[in-house]
């Protein structure tokens, strides 16, 4: 069953994979074992410099912190957010938007802006924040990433063509750099088992699998407590997989398509002389 306190859980599963136990814990954080035995419960929370100290023990970016400031993520999503910083590798499906590891602040910017009526400011602004500090992952050596993307992914303009050009080269270069293994879903192929939503799967070194699917208001976890979920997600991931163009032809296809969006950005930018006959109607 799923801690009702994700952070409870995670914090539980970073200090056995730190090989550490309540009271060695306590002994770095400087408070007692019991303290922190009400933490793993969910009974207590620690306080601000607390889950500052467990951020830099479990070199977790500021993710404990950020949970106590303000529930950082959709309450349906933390579990996952807080997992993939322990994951020895993170696969992933997107039928529709970029996965939120892989996006520019300025395309993440338009795909929360749009997902609301309205935003209060401070609260888009620490979204926006949010999905940015998750990305310090891609700069670690683990855990590896491989995405899966519906060819849909590439062609639904997000923002408009010059967002979407900056986009594309934003995979593409952490690609090449080989931080991330991307394929697509080519639209010819037809449809296969993950199209319907988004599929997450959350490998570890030393436990069993968490899986992850969501919708557009709803998402739900999976893990050793339900192992048929688990191996659904992991088999739809897998078919997936299989219908993808391999990654030197699904990287052409992402650049092919960028530079597609450069023409378009290009051809529809007025010249100098019309923007100078242009101009002083406007004002």
């Amino acid at each position: 069953m799923a801690s009702r306190e994700p952070y409870a859980e995670e914090l539980r599963a970073h200090r056995e994979r730190a090989g550490l136990t309540q009271i060695e814990l306590g002994d770095r954080l400087r408070v007692h074992a019991t303290l922190v035995t009400h933490w793993e419960a969910g009974r207590r929370k620690p306080c601000p410099q607390d889950a500052e100290r467990l951020d830099e023990i479990f070199d977790t970016g500021g993710t404990f912190r950020r949970f106590l400031k303000r529930r950082p993520f959709a309450e349906y999503f933390e579990r996952v957010a807080l997992a993939e910083q322990g994951a020895k590798r993170i696969e992933e499906f997107a039928p529709a938007l970029v996965p939120g590891l892989l996006q520019t602040e300025a395309y993440a910017r338009v795909v929360f802006r749009t997902s609301r009526f309205s935003w209060r400011e401070e609260e888009f602004e620490e979204q926006i924040t949010n999905r940015m500090a998750r990305q310090r992952l891609l700069g670690k050596e683990l855990p590896e990433a491989w995405f899966i993307l519906s060819e849909a992914v590439l062609r639904i303009v997000v923002g408009n063509p010059a967002l979407m050009a900056a986009q594309l080269a934003h995979i593409a270069a952490l690609v090449r750099r080989h931080r991330v293994t991307v394929q697509v879903v080519p639209f010819s192929h037809g449809s296969h088992a993950a199209m319907a939503s988004m599929v997450t799967v959350l490998k570890f070194q030393d436990q069993p699998d968490l899986a992850y699917e969501e919708g557009a208001c709803t998402g739900r976890v999976a893990d050793a407590d339900t192992p048929d979920l688990v191996r659904k997600c992991r088999d739809a991931y897998d078919l997936a997989k299989a219908a993808a163009l391999p990654p030197a032809a699904s990287l052409s296809l992402l650049e092919s398509i960028m530079e597609e969006y450069r023409r378009h950005d290009d051809s529809v930018r007025p010249e100098p002389r019309m923007l100078a006959r242009i101009e002083p109607q406007q004002r």
